[in-house]
């Protein structure tokens, strides 16, 4: 099929999920859905993906409609910074890549073996979550370490890459005004993380070699001393610290529950405390960002919280008041899409989230060629 002709199927394969979406020629959503993986769901990554192809064959979408597929794929590297049709060469390099993003790339390429199996003519295109970033500035991307065999790929690539291109896209339409210059934008959901992107591109984000660096987020810490990852690796082992900091730690660690929603309706000293330390720390990190574009001209939040949550939206905009945000506390409450005041020097609104689509897109451009 031509690719101008049928849907494209987007799949995002996580740890405990397959999420899956489907877009017509213009972009219109025609489904999407989740696949449960590990007990009670579907017992690994290709099994998920039948599931899902199941239900969207019984929803009147084979897989032979399909012009292309789409996925997102965590980590790129310093080499794929751009959307790549799927290769051989590709899954070669995305393989690789597993040595340092073992949480997430070996499952995003189960997610493409397996539907390349399953479909083989049908072309596959890998959307890389680092990629936006890829062209922030040396000193914002190199860490201060001797240049070695073993450091050559220890830098900050950058998270939520998808997210944050897809946000830069769409808050135009959202505000109806052109592309801020200067723009602090939020994707703060179970990940949490920050970027400062200036005239459209990425100059500072706070995730860095990995998705566990940053702001808190619902199980992982976020920024900790390294001397302290070390002290832990010694006392937990690497397999022990690496469980505590990815799935133990965030909100989590600090008041039993990842969920933004049950803690602030909770109210209880640990789970104001964890919603406190969550706002505050957004807050510093978004000082640093701010500094990086040299002022501030508009403020974006997506992702669950950042969409969900007017009560952690109006602590960070209270906090950057000193940037020159004057939020409008009812309209933040109504959820939006605009947050600021109309005499705000510097605007804030609601993105809503379309990685997907975003995907979708990509995918269209690069079959079409």
């Amino acid at each position: 099929m031509g690719a101008g002709g049928g849907p494209v199927l987007v799949l995002n394969a996580g740890s405990s999920s397959l999420k899956y979406a489907v877009f017509d020629a213009d972009l219109t959503e025609r489904a999407r859905g989740m696949v449960e993986i590990g007990p009670g769901g579907a017992p690994d990554h290709p099994s998920a993906l039948e599931r899902a192809l199941a239900r969207l064959e019984a929803a009147g979408l084979p897989l032979a409609a399909f012009t292309a597929a789409g996925h997102r794929v965590v980590h790129g590297g310093a080499s794929l910074t751009e959307p790549a049709r799927v290769t051989p060469e590709i899954i070669g390099k995305i393989r690789d890549l597993c040595a340092i993003a073992p949480l997430h790339n070996p499952h995003n390429l189960a997610a493409i073996e397996t539907l390349g199996a399953l479909a083989p003519n049908l072309a596959q295109v890998a959307v890389f979550d680092t990629a936006f970033h890829a062209q922030m500035p040396e000193v914002a991307r190199r860490y201060a370490l001797p240049a070695r065999a073993a450091t050559a790929d220890i830098r900050r690539y950058g998270f939520h890459g998808i997210s944050y291109a897809a946000l830069a896209e769409a808050l135009p339409e959202v505000s109806g005004a052109p592309p801020p210059r200067r723009l602090l934008a939020l994707h703060l959901g179970a990940g949490a993380s920050a970027c400062a992107i200036l005239d459209g591109r990425s100059v500072a984000t706070t995730m860095g070699f990995s998705p566990l660096d940053g702001l808190d987020m619902a199980s992982r810490s976020g920024s900790l001393d390294p001397e302290a990852v070390l002290v832990l690796a010694e006392r937990l082992g690497t397999d022990g610290a690496r469980r505590l900091l990815w799935r133990e730690s965030g909100l989590t660690g600090l008041a039993g529950s990842g969920d933004m929603r049950a803690l602030m309706a909770r109210g209880d000293p640990a789970a104001r405390f964890a919603v406190e330390h969550f706002t505050y720390w957004a807050i510093r990190h978004a000082g640093s960002l701010i500094a990086a574009m040299g002022g501030l001209d508009a403020v974006a939040f997506t992702g669950g919280i950042g969409e969900g949550a007017a009560p952690v939206r109006a602590a960070i905009m209270e906090g950057l008041g000193w940037a020159g945000l004057v939020p409008d506390r009812a309209a933040n409450a109504a959820g939006g899409p605009g947050l600021h005041a109309p005499a705000s020097p510097v605007a804030a609104w609601i993105v809503p989230a379309r990685e997907e689509r975003y995907i979708a897109a990509r995918t269209r451009e690069i079959v079409a060629g």
